[in-house]
């Protein structure tokens, strides 16, 4: 009966914040269970069971934390989610039209938002690539290569690519790179691959961040970079970094990879703490009664989980020593299939994956100014 009732009460605190306490409360429950077994004195059966009442009044009825009120234009955000990975985009594959598209609907949120520029006093950095052999292929398919992996008729190709780079300036000289890749796969045996969650779900996080930050001034500087080519290899985050004149001053990468999509229980991953234990207690600060928000995919000798290390543009800054926390979902169904598209995101729980970033940066703006 104790245990019906436990479980009970787990299922209706699930995303509260009481969720937190079953913990206490589940070990009470035992203990209670346990004595009501034994042959004991009623008198002292009676005082347990006292005891008991009064610590689960405790658990229940002390200080309990509250969700922080964030507030947001969800509809816009929704839009420009919408706007990114619609089928005239074409899948915004590095170089193609499509591409160029987005990145000039990029350009205009941030001249919207009114941005400082910090490359060039453009907003766009521009780099080119040349793709040799195997890459070549794989980036700008041959229609008959020849077999065995001879890749020698394959002619080199140079394509040109561009980040969009924004900032809100700080009150200090020290800056967080904000990062998200606005490009995805293209159009495949005539199927459009339209890159919803990933990753219109980051770029479009950014101007929201953005305009929630920019009368609410920050300690650090706030770079927003919408980065192309992650999708083969993290050319643009790499040329951005490789060209960044100030790097010894970024203390933190935020990178927000496939943020809008999660299948099962509504569950956030924030990523590399395994590397960089010291941002552990900002992010555990942020409590959300919607989303909950999980650590890990960032040990490599962890063999329960992929590592994520890896997997995304906040790679470029980890190989050069800059700390980096990465928001994401596992795959899903629709990971990199024509199915990643707006009807397929799930609406809610990337409203609320949004504002857990945004806790997320006011909380590592203080205690990285610390």
């Amino acid at each position: 009966m104790l245990l019906k009732i436990y479980f009970k009460a787990l299922n209706v605190l699930k995303f509260s914040c009481l969720f937190k306490k079953t913990i206490v409360i589940n070990g009470l429950l035992l203990y209670l269970y346990f004595i009501d077994s034994l042959r004991q004195p009623q008198q002292i059966q009676n005082m347990k069971t006292k005891l008991f009442s009064f610590i689960l009044f405790l658990v229940l009825f002390g200080s309990c934390k509250e969700p922080k009120v964030i507030e947001i234009n969800t509809e816009k955000l929704l839009e420009s989610v919408k706007i990114l990975s619609a089928d005239d985009m074409q899948g915004r594959f590095f170089s193609t039209p499509g591409n160029l598209k987005a990145r000039q609907y990029i350009v205009d949120q941030f001249t919207e938002l009114g941005l400082q520029k910090v490359v060039n006093n453009d907003y766009v950095q521009e780099f080119s690539h040349t793709f040799k052999g195997k890459s070549r292929h794989e980036a700008f398919p041959m229609v008959k290569p020849k077999p065995l992996d001879d890749y020698s008729n394959v002619p080199d190709t140079t394509a040109t690519g561009g980040n969009i780079i924004g900032m809100l300036k700080g009150q200090t000289n020290k800056s967080f790179v904000i990062t998200a890749h606005f490009d995805h796969l293209g159009v495949r045996d005539g199927k459009i691959y339209n890159g919803a969650d990933d990753n219109a779900s980051g770029t479009a996080a950014l101007f929201t961040i953005a305009q929630y930050f920019k009368d609410k001034p920050t300690k650090h500087n706030l770079i927003f970079a919408a980065v192309d080519a992650e999708e083969i290899g993290s050319l643009g985050a790499d040329y951005f970094l490789k060209n960044y004149r100030d790097k010894e001053n970024i203390d933190l990468n935020i990178n927000m990879d496939m943020i809008a999509h999660s299948d099962y229980d509504p569950e956030l991953f924030g990523s590399g703490l395994y590397h960089y234990p010291d941002l552990r207690d900002p992010l555990e600060d942020i409590y959300s009664e919607k989303i909950t928000l999980l650590f890990g995919h960032d040990d490599p000798e962890n063999k329960e989980q992929s590592d994520w290390t890896f997997s995304s543009d906040h790679r470029v800054f980890h190989r050069a020593q800059i700390p980096f926390i990465y928001f994401g979902v596992p795959d899903h169904k629709d990971y990199h299939r024509s199915t990643d598209t707006y009807g397929t995101i799930n609406q809610d729980f990337y409203i609320e994956a949004v504002k857990i970033v945004i806790q997320a940066i006011e909380n590592l703006d203080e205690s990285l100014s610390n």
